[in-house]
């Protein structure tokens, strides 16, 4: 053992006189590898930096939300909701309000429209503003933040009155950057409103107006943008997470009462959880990880390739030495080693080099995402034992030939 030990670094030494004595042909293989490394490594950091964000996790809030059945979604190659039922009305959503007693946040909100036009003096808005009916509490059960200002009060909720919160690309849309938006009244559709408060960014993904947005008294909206069979949605956030599926149950029983159905009956309407969204993107990304690792795996298949091609011209190049090292007592598992140890120390050169190029990568993803610095471990992890078994790959076979080499024939070699 003591014998050992020094041979392994003096094999680890001359491996890296080796690397200098090929430096283009070393770094470049070092520098795919590194490629490989770093692209498995980055989209996978990034993937998880995107599951951590804030805006991923609250799509997984714990609420549940009751519709009517009669929209038709489709997300990836799923399909939801694709049998016609009838729609609910504002009676039936505010008496499931008033009614439903379990410990739980209720809101009420209904769509007015995706194409209006705001208007701030002599600015004004592309048409392509979302135009949502709310109450008090939708701000708590969507996800929304308030950048200055306040909410709707139960008053302006349920009396309809002529205020209205904003979306922050609206604001930058409408006012200057030192300008309060905050009790400035704006025009929307045929109404005016006098602006109460601002969201925070919260971004256009997954089918949201995003921050396109105006939120009005819901009541209001039945009045300045009615419609036939206008379709309300409840959302409901109960007190703790453990009471979710308890909450579910019982918002299910009361909402049938609501709707007058009998034990018999079908189910007219649709309990969805908040977070069946993002298992659906969850199962989506797993391509994206899938993609990610086929990439990686390609590109170190190519740095492979170039690491079997270097050492199997640095055989021939050093076939001289290795006949002075055999005439010397060197026999053929030292020299074997040799040979397997210098394909080890480019593989993790490689694999140091994508390692850090990837964590850089992907928190520069989740910098952007407004996601915490990820450190990740299990990635770092495997790709140093992925360019370990590229290292042992590429390097078993220049090693053998080196082994097996003839010392007498090796010493006449030029």
């Amino acid at each position: 053992m003591i014998w050992i030990k020094p041979l392994v670094f003096e094999n680890i030494r001359i491996a890296f006189q080796s690397i200098r004595g090929n430096l283009v042909r070393s770094v470049l293989t070092i520098l795919i590898i590194a490629i490989g490394i770093s692209a498995l490594v980055g989209i996978l950091t990034a993937i998880d930096s995107i599951k951590n964000s804030t805006e991923f996790t609250r799509l997984g809030a714990n609420t549940f939300s009751i519709q009517s059945r009669s929209m038709r979604v489709q997300i990836g190659n799923k399909r939801y909701r694709s049998k016609n039922y009838s729609y609910i009305s504002y009676f039936q959503a505010r008496e499931f309000r008033e009614r439903y007693t379990f410990p739980a946040t209720v809101s009420v909100s209904v769509n007015a429209t995706q194409t209006a036009t705001v208007k701030y003096e002599s600015k004004k808005s592309n048409p392509n503003v979302t135009v949502r009916g709310i109450d008090e509490n939708f701000l708590q059960t969507a996800g929304y933040e308030l950048e200055s200002g306040r909410g709707l009060t139960f008053k302006e909720s349920f009396e309809g009155d002529n205020v209205a919160l904003l979306g922050s690309a609206l604001i930058k849309k409408l006012f200057s950057g030192d300008a309060d938006p905050v009790g400035k009244v704006i025009s929307v559709g045929s109404g005016k409103y006098t602006i109460v408060g601002v969201l925070k960014d919260k971004g256009s993904g997954f089918g949201s107006g995003g921050d396109q947005v105006v939120l009005l008294p819901f009541t209001n909206v039945r009045q300045y943008f009615p419609r036939p069979q206008m379709n309300f949605r409840i959302s409901v956030m109960p007190k703790t997470p453990q009471l979710l599926d308890a909450a579910i149950g019982d918002a299910e029983a009361a909402f049938r009462n609501i709707r007058g159905l009998n034990v018999l009956d079908d189910t007219d309407f649709i309990v969805e959880k908040s977070d069946n969204l993002v298992n659906v993107l969850l199962d989506n990304i797993k391509y994206v990880t899938l993609a990610a690792t086929i990439i990686g795996f390609i590109t170190l298949l190519g740095a492979a390739i170039g690491l079997m091609n270097i050492l199997l011209v640095t055989v021939a190049e050093r076939t001289r030495e290795i006949g002075i090292h055999k005439a010397m007592g060197a026999n053929s598992r030292s020299i074997k080693q040799q040979f397997l140890i210098e394909s080890i120390v480019i593989g993790q050169l490689g694999g140091l080099l994508g390692i850090i190029l990837g964590i850089l990568a992907g928190n520069g993803v989740s910098m952007l995402i407004g996601s915490s610095f990820i450190i990740p471990w299990q990635w770092m992890f495997a790709g140093v034992v992925l360019c370990l078994l590229v290292s042992l790959g590429s390097g078993v076979l220049p090693a053998i030939k080196a082994s097996k080499l003839d010392p007498i024939e090796a010493l006449r070699y030029e």
